[in-house]
């Protein structure tokens, strides 16, 4: 690195603490990539280096998150969708600079488009409501995510105006947009919690719908149907001798689930700093030994109580059982409406939704199930794709997370141990990796 001459030193031993140092490794793991990020640590810093994993749809087999200090090391054995290896060069290039710009909190941005947040009761039709609101108001559906639990709905929708193809300004206009929507969330017995706002804002829209959950207090109500028998465990527990609470969770895998659960921790205010993550054929194993961000741990029965909540709702939030249609097709003004409409009048229910424009092609996908939560009659779904167009609605498969089979772990003593062990050796590590010390053996 060149370094402008009115540079000190002690300013270039900032700069080098507070970028991260990212090495990715093919060489070392037969199953896996190894991604390692090394940095000075600040508050978010986990979520964030996650939340780029996450974005990728990458599978994480194995993590291991350690933290002494102002220094922080996570360490990711990561795959593709099919339990592959990472090789494809640009993919490799863009996690590296990503996990290298973490600290400068680059964002994704949507230039032009106008983000309606929607949380209320979910129920039956309700997004074929929601979507013939903004058809009649001119409003072109860009992209769109729709989260459902507990009997909870929560969307972020970027609409564009439909004459001028630029975000929505006018004032009057927006509050007529929110007043009806407003009164589709409310339906006949919800007056209380609808919510909607309009905004320009950029957020990262995975993580805006947990905050929307949360704020909602999902986790608090008590699912009308219960049709899956993969109830998350969590366990929340206090090590007082070292000041952590130690929280694990064991669920089934899938592609994003570190991500959900380190959200929801920072989301509530604690700090992540030590944990393992372990995934078997179809099971994954959390371990993290967390603090409040004034350093001390859960303290209470009721604090204790509402993690195991907040959390066991975080992981079945993006869980399903039910059937994934694709729609891909031209994209045309009111598409989004009927196709609801079709879903609606068959007595399907949208449990989460999926919806992106590129230029004039949508692709789409919708979970859904019958009316009270089970999975829908194949006839039911092969009617409606006649109705909607059976080259353009398809049936896929549910996404799965391939692991190969579990290598033999010399190094399973957990967090607890090894990793609490080696905190000496990470300000070693950190100090050679600046070029202060020869070696941190």
């Amino acid at each position: 690195m060149e370094w402008p001459a009115c540079t000190d030193e002690y300013e270039k031993l900032v700069i080098r603490m507070t970028t991260p140092r990212v090495v990715i490794d093919n060489a070392v793991c037969s199953t896996a990539t190894i991604v390692k990020v090394d940095s000075g640590r600040k508050n978010g810093i986990l979520l964030d280096a996650v939340q780029v994993l996450s974005d990728l749809n990458l599978s994480i087999k194995k993590a291991y998150i350690s933290s002494d200090g102002r220094w922080f090391m996570d360490v990711f054995h990561v795959t593709d969708q099919n339990g592959n290896k990472l090789t494809d060069q640009s993919v490799l290039s863009y996690i590296e600079q990503s996990l290298g710009g973490i600290h400068s909190g680059n964002t994704k941005v949507l230039n032009g488009l106008t983000i309606l947040e929607l949380t209320g009761t979910d129920r039956v039709g309700l997004l074929s409501e929601v979507f013939a609101v903004l058809a009649e108001q001119q409003c072109d559906v860009v992209n769109a995510k729709v989260w459902t639990h507990n009997g909870r709905i929560a969307s972020l929708i970027y609409v564009k105006d439909s004459n001028s193809g630029t975000l929505i300004e006018d004032s009057q206009r927006i509050s007529t947009i929110e007043a009806r929507l407003r009164n589709v969330l409310k339906g006949d017995n919800d007056i209380r919690s609808a919510k909607t706002s309009i905004t320009n804002a950029v957020v990262h829209t995975e993580r805006k719908l947990h905050q929307m959950m949360y704020t909602d207090r999902d986790y608090q109500r008590n699912p009308i149907f219960n049709f899956t028998s993969d109830i998350p465990v969590v366990t929340v527990q206090n090590w007082a001798e070292r000041g952590y609470s130690v929280v694990n969770v064991q669920c089934k895998d899938r592609i994003k689930l570190l991500f959900d659960v380190v959200c929801n921790l920072t989301d509530m205010e604690y700090v992540v700093f030590h944990g393992t993550v372990k995934t078997t054929v179809d099971k994954a194993y959390l371990e993290f030994y967390i603090r409040h961000k004034d350093g001390t741990p859960i303290s209470s029965e009721p604090e204790r109580h509402r993690v195991i909540q907040c959390l066991q709702a975080a992981v079945e939030r993006r869980a399903f059982e039910g059937v994934m249609l694709e729609l891909c097709t031209e994209d045309r003004q009111g598409l989004l409406a009927e196709v609801m409409r079709t879903f609606r009048e068959n007595g399907l229910n949208v449990t989460r939704a999926e919806i992106s424009t590129i230029g004039d092609k949508t692709s789409n996908v919708f979970y859904v199930t019958d009316a009270i939560g089970y999975p829908a009659d194949p006839k039911i779904i092969e009617s409606v794709r006649q109705k909607v167009g059976s080259c353009n609605l398809k049936v896929k498969e549910l996404p799965l997370v391939c692991h190969e089979k579990a290598e033999r772990e010399d190094e399973a003593v957990g967090v607890g141990g090894a990793v609490l062990l080696c905190l000496g050796s990470l300000v070693r590590r950190n100090l050679y990796n600046l070029g202060l010390i020869k070696s941190y053996s």
